[in-house]
């Protein structure tokens, strides 16, 4: 789900944690995607102001690379009271997030499908969130590509940056090699404090919905860890 992308700016070479593989749009995204984008979609090109965005105070949670988006509905679904934005690179599961909002009439949603590294850093505003999710992220599990992986000491800072005092960062993974590393960066970090203890994992709160995937996973054996901290 990432490549290597180099930025050509003099001042600024990053690799990026993702690849653009846009994948074969159904008729029903593609149509979702003209026409649905307009009240759900946000251009990656100002800061956002959550409050005039949706038209009212509340809590705001952002979910990075949220796939086909069904964790997201739900969530949305389950707390009208909050406010939620996703990032997702990839234009099916955006098309089919957006039918679902449709479907269900929620109005607590707004998308981006761009780089979430570039929308943290240009979108949105410092001490905004009260929420960060991280589910199930390209693991790279090769060594020579662990450089590729997201969650790296650089972009905890950037979380940290963006949530208010007191915001949660939840991440979750399937890959125990992954997990341990995202462990070992959170735990180094000044700006984070383990909900669970110094070094434990979470167990998954109510909120994070259990995705077919996982379920699945789960009756073959397959763990899962979750790493949920609280920003200092």
């Amino acid at each position: 789900m990432n490549e290597v992308k180099h930025n050509t700016d003099a001042h600024s070479r990053r690799i990026r944690s993702f690849v653009r593989r846009q994948g074969r749009l159904t008729p029903g995204q593609q149509k979702a995607l003209e026409t649905l984008w307009p009240d759900y979609g946000l251009a990656a090109d100002a800061e956002i102001k959550p409050a005039e965005l949706f038209g009212r105070s509340a809590p705001v949670t952002l979910e990075i690379g949220f796939g086909n988006g069904a964790s997201l509905a739900d969530m949305a679904a389950n707390e009208p009271d909050a406010d939620f934005l996703g990032i997702e690179v990839h234009r099916p599961g955006v098309g089919r997030l957006l039918r679902k909002l449709q479907t269900c009439g929620l109005g607590n949603v707004r998308v981006f499908c761009h780089d979430a590294v570039e929308v943290l850093e240009r979108n949105i505003p410092d001490a905004c969130l009260s929420r960060v999710l991280l589910f199930f992220p390209d693991p790279w599990p090769k060594k020579k590509h662990h450089k590729r992986r997201l969650v790296q000491p650089d972009f905890v800072a950037l979380v940290a940056r963006k949530l208010k005092t007191g915001g949660h960062f939840h991440m979750a993974t399937d890959w125990q090699p992954y997990a341990e590393h995202m462990l070992r960066v959170m735990e180094a970090s000044q700006d984070f404090i383990n909900c669970s203890g110094n070094g434990r994992y979470s167990q998954r709160p109510d909120y994070r919905p259990v995705t077919k995937f996982e379920k699945r996973g789960r009756k073959l054996g397959h763990a899962v860890w979750d790493l949920v901290y609280r920003r200092s």
